[in-house]
């Protein structure tokens, strides 16, 4: 197994593709160009939580290629900005937001969401963090960032699907985290964390069986066009994801490792 399986160089590279996208239908459902465990009836959901006006300024951390972040702000009419430190993410949500005619309400940055974020305090309206949470080192930093750039009374809204409810080897857990920098976390850790920022925890749900679910179909997916992705990405990568998804199925359909979702608010002054 390699320590890393490029899953993100192979999703940007050819993510207009008929193949990737006839892919992502068939795992999804509906296409909005995600990379994580989200649908769409889940975002509408999350969409809900934040009370968006289309006077908002939301703020997406991690954002990838931008395909939830175009949905919100076709969905919402809000101003969006989208920060991943993926170049190649980052250069594919600014042509996809220029042909979809959405420039003037979306903008696009690459940067280190786990750094300092290069905005005034009480710049945004909400915050939303799609699966990719993990993917930060400093939680504890990234969530006072967090709230330093949201207006009070602003929400954030976040999933993290690596919440240790389980005993877990090193081996798994070398294999879940294939795909890049991951952090796990026990329970409770994560409203630890939003109470030391200065937020108030209004709601945290377990939402484990959407990695279930879709973590099933994507690998049926994937194997229905083993061919085709073969060729293109390589008989070690299309094993290494497929290693990936196969692991993440199986921890959590025995919930030894769980996604949860959390909403939070800064207190209104």
């Amino acid at each position: 197994m390699p320590a890393e399986v490029g899953f993100y160089d192979q999703a940007y590279a050819r993510f207009t593709s008929e193949l990737l996208a006839e892919i992502r239908r068939e795992t999804f459902g509906q296409d909005i160009g995600q990379t994580s465990w989200v649908t769409v009836e889940e975002l509408d959901r999350f969409i809900g939580w934040l009370a968006l006006q289309s006077s908002c300024r939301v703020l997406e951390l991690a954002c990838g290629a931008g395909g939830p972040t175009m949905y919100l702000a076709e969905r919402t009419g809000c101003h969006v900005v989208g920060l991943d430190n993926h170049a190649q993410g980052i250069a594919l949500a600014n042509q996809l937001a220029a042909e979809r005619g959405l420039g003037a309400r979306l903008q696009f940055s690459c940067s280190d969401a786990a750094q300092p974020l290069p905005f005034p305090a009480e710049e945004f309206d909400a915050l939303l963090c799609l699966d990719s949470i993990h993917h930060l080192p400093g939680r504890s930093g990234v969530f006072r960032e967090c709230f330093r750039v949201l207006k009070p009374g602003g929400r954030f809204v976040f999933t993290d699907p690596v919440v240790m409810t389980g005993p877990l080897s090193n081996e798994e857990l070398a294999r879940r985290s294939a795909i890049g920098f991951f952090l796990f976390t026990p329970p409770g850790l994560n409203e630890a964390w939003l109470a030391e920022a200065g937020f108030r925890v209004l709601c945290v749900e377990d939402a484990s069986e959407a990695p279930l679910r879709i973590s099933e179909r994507w690998l049926q997916a994937r194997e229905r066009h083993r061919e085709a992705l073969e060729r293109i990405e390589g008989g070690r990568t299309f094993a290494g994801i497929q290693d990936f998804l196969q692991v993440v199925h199986r921890l959590a359909s025995e919930r030894r490792l769980s996604r949860y979702s959390y909403l939070a608010e800064k207190p209104a002054r």
